[in-house]
């Protein structure tokens, strides 16, 4: 009788095993959902772009300004340089003839909200109010619609990214180098600082509602056509994306690589602007 209950035993245990292989609990079918969907973050949102070749990208945010926008135009007209302004829809508004203006001369115009609230504190329901409405404003001010958005103070939850880039189609634009030009510390530092960082594949970040901002412009951009960066839009940046390249297996006696090769568009960082 024992050796019975034994092979019984026996044979229940390996029924168990092959049953749990079969198929997985909900808990790991949810892990590999998740995997997936972090996986695919990255298309999503950019706060560069690896690209072959010396291009950045200049972006303007929480504009237009009644008087310092139009020369930050000038200025860009005089250079032949396409910036990327992502405007705040109160402000689009109120001056929509300005953002027409930037519109026609090849500027690409982006959605900043309506009302530079922190959109990662909020409900969905105000969050698609906010972008709904400045979505709407741009539209009646150009004739088009934006393709990309960039939350203030860089605030948005993965959840947000998921369901806004769904509904609206927008890529999130965050940034790689940040001048600090809020704080305004005056136009020798803004360029020194945008020199320094700035690298091929670059969104830079800055203000047109900041006098010290416009008033660092015409040489920050002698400065940077002289390293010989060349400027386009932040839709025509993502664009020109090309892979890294992977490193060949080592063969038997070379060392191995160090690390992975990343995607072409960086993970996020954790933006440190208080004001943008």
């Amino acid at each position: 009788m024992s050796v019975y209950r034994l092979l019984f035993v026996c044979f229940a245990s390996v029924i168990v095993a092959v049953g749990a292989g079969a198929d997985p609990t909900p808990a790991t079918r949810d892990a590999g959902k998740k995997t997936q969907a972090a996986a695919e973050d990255p298309s999503i949102t950019f706060n560069s772009v690896h690209v072959d070749g010396p291009y950045i990208a200049m972006t303007f945010d929480d504009g237009p300004s009644a008087t310092l926008t139009p020369k930050l135009l000038d200025l860009l007209a005089a250079h032949h340089i396409k910036a990327t302004f992502f405007v705040i829809g109160e402000n689009v508004a109120e001056h929509s003839e300005i953002v027409a203006r930037a519109a026609r001369e090849g500027h690409e115009i982006a959605n900043h909200s309506w009302s530079h609230p922190n959109l990662g504190k909020m409900s969905g329901d105000s969050v698609r109010s906010q972008l709904q409405r400045t979505d709407d404003a741009i539209q009646n001010a150009t004739g088009k619609r934006p393709t990309l958005m960039r939350p203030p103070y860089g605030s948005i939850t993965a959840r947000e990214k998921r369901w806004i880039h769904d509904e609206f189609g927008y890529q999130i634009i965050l940034w790689d180098v940040d001048p600090y030009d809020w704080k305004r510390p005056g136009p020798a530092v803004v360029r020194n600082r945008i020199l320094k960082e700035t690298q091929p594949g670059s969104i830079v970040l800055s203000h047109d509602i900041h006098p010290g901002t416009i008033e660092a412009m015409p040489s920050t951009f002698d400065a940077l056509e002289a390293k010989g960066f060349k400027f386009v839009t932040v839709s025509e940046l993502i664009r020109m994306a090309v892979p890294k390249a992977s490193r060949p297996s080592p063969q038997p006696g070379e060392n191995a690589p160090t690390k992975a090769v990343p995607s072409p568009s960086l993970a996020p960082s954790a933006p440190s602007s208080p004001r943008d």
